[in-house]
């Protein structure tokens, strides 16, 4: 088992309190409503989750103002039902990868927003719909993936989430689960009778997700269609088990959302209820945490901290506010103070560089934020000292570099001209010669002015690595390996 599971499960209120009949109808609604006042900062990260009223009335309203809600099962009723008492809810994660990526931020972050409100979240790692892929707003059929696969993704997932949500705080702990656990004691033909029988075709024809990928020349699998019905299950699932009662995902998972609160009403004749946020776009309609190098992973093994909190620092001006009420917690009183900063003083980017912090911090924690911040400075001119070649790789992933034998360092001996020939940074020695006379040369951030200067081991800024700088930002790497 890899997943470690802990439960402590309420009871569903929302029929037996008279809040909702079990036939009501489900409202659907986008507006937008301007809240009274923010989410208060809570605990730092790592500390107990607490509890509130005032929080539980708050959530909804500080949902709206953030612009998280793009629609409900039940605008009118959500604000007070949450407000009434502790609530659960989930979310699912798709274990495509053996890390979330930022995508995966935006409902994770929801999840937090509730625990900290004082609601129980659920997060399900799809061990079972995993294997299939969801076809929601895709193109083409995903690559199934194979069970030590997902296995192996699911560890990675994990710890992640841990860092977001907290699993040992009393009665609103989070709890981790699998949907492989339950779904894999399915026979097919225990599936088609219990579960099948319950979802008319005709209604899952007309899910948009269907829909597009039945008009598409790609088609729609069998496997893919059925892939709704897993994620229908799990809601149902969730609420006899645990007392669930509310989903939350992206946008484009409505009509599984919807699906399950059909298959709730038809199996366990509850009232169940559906949040979707919108997707994590740029201004120009493209997802955000695409880079021309690939996507931005929240596994510090796939993204540095330092190149995640780049990627957050240069974030466009036009997305920096939606970012900011998105993926932070900070007041609305803060981001509105900030707004007006980037309009007033864009150069200082003081906007981005909060929102890099605050994400680095809640992601890599406080070490990896001030490595992150080590690195920038380091980037930027400070003096490079104790680093580690992996380290020096991220910083200067775009550098040009040279390989040289170590030998040149003790035996053969490598002039300051030379090497900065070598690495590119000047066309002839001469060029080389009047750079370092006019004191434009660094090693390691460091002015040499010395037309005499050898390298040597005492150089090396991490196991192999010197770094060499023309100006102000003209880097260039020596790797001496055999």
């Amino acid at each position: 088992m890899i997943l470690n599971f802990r439960s402590c499960a309420i009871q569903s209120r929302d029929v037996q309190s008279g809040f909702l009949p079990v036939d009501s109808e489900i409202h659907v609604c986008t507006a937008s409503l301007i809240c009274k006042h923010a989410l208060k900062a809570l605990t730092d990260r790592g500390k107990p989750f607490c509890k509130s009223s005032e929080l539980m009335m708050d959530i909804f309203e500080d949902l709206k103002w953030r612009g998280l809600i793009h629609q409900t099962t039940a605008d009118e009723f959500l604000p007070g039902w949450l407000g009434s008492g502790s609530r659960t809810l989930y979310a699912g994660f798709d274990p495509t990868a053996d890390s979330l990526h930022v995508g995966s931020l935006l409902p994770l972050m929801i999840l937090r927003r509730f625990q900290k409100a004082g609601h129980k979240p659920i997060a399900i790692a799809g061990g079972a719909t995993g294997m299939i892929g969801d076809p929601s707003g895709k193109s083409a059929e995903r690559n199934l993936q194979t069970q030590e696969q997902l296995d192996a993704n699911l560890a990675g997932i994990e710890t992640q989430m841990r860092h977001v949500l907290d699993f040992e705080c009393g009665d609103n702990s989070a709890i981790l689960v699998n949907n492989n656990d339950w779904m894999s004691k399915f026979s097919y033909i225990e599936f088609l009778r219990d579960v099948g029988k319950n979802f008319p075709v005709n209604v899952m024809l007309a899910k948009d997700s269907v829909k597009s990928r039945l008009g598409s020349e790609a088609g729609l699998s069998y496997t893919e269609f059925s892939y709704m019905l897993l994620q229908a299950y799990d809601f149902v699932h969730l609420n006899r088990e645990h007392g669930c009662e509310l989903q939350i995902g992206g946008s484009d998972q409505w009509g599984n959302v919807t699906a399950g609160i059909d298959l709730g009403r038809r199996m366990n004749s509850v009232q169940l209820y559906g949040m979707t946020c919108p997707l994590l776009t740029k201004s120009d309609g493209s997802k955000m945490g695409k880079t021309e190098s690939g996507a931005i992973w929240l596994s510090a093994e796939r993204t540095s901290p330092y190149q995640f909190y780049q990627y957050w620092v240069n974030v466009a001006d036009e997305d920096t506010g939606k970012c900011l009420r998105f993926l932070t917690e900070l007041s609305r009183d803060e981001i509105t103070e900030l707004d007006k900063a980037r309009e007033e003083t864009p150069h200082q980017r003081e906007s981005q560089k909060r929102l890099a912090e605050e994400l680095t911090r809640l992601i890599h924690g406080e070490s990896g934020l001030n490595a992150a911040l080590k690195a920038t400075e380091i980037f930027f001119g400070a003096e490079i000292d104790s680093l580690t070649d992996a380290e020096l790789g991220q910083i200067f992933a775009d550098v040009p570099s040279k390989q040289l034998s170590p030998s040149r360092l003790v035996d053969e001996k490598i002039g300051l001209i030379d090497a900065v020939v070598e690495s590119g940074l000047s066309k002839s020695k001469s060029d080389a010669r009047r750079s370092i006379k006019q004191g434009s040369i660094y090693v390691n951030n460091s002015r040499v002015d010395d037309i005499e200067y050898q390298l040597t081991r005492e150089d090396l800024a991490s196991e192999s690595v010197i770094v060499l700088r023309s100006g102000k930002r003209k880097y260039a790497l020596l790797r001496f390996l055999d």
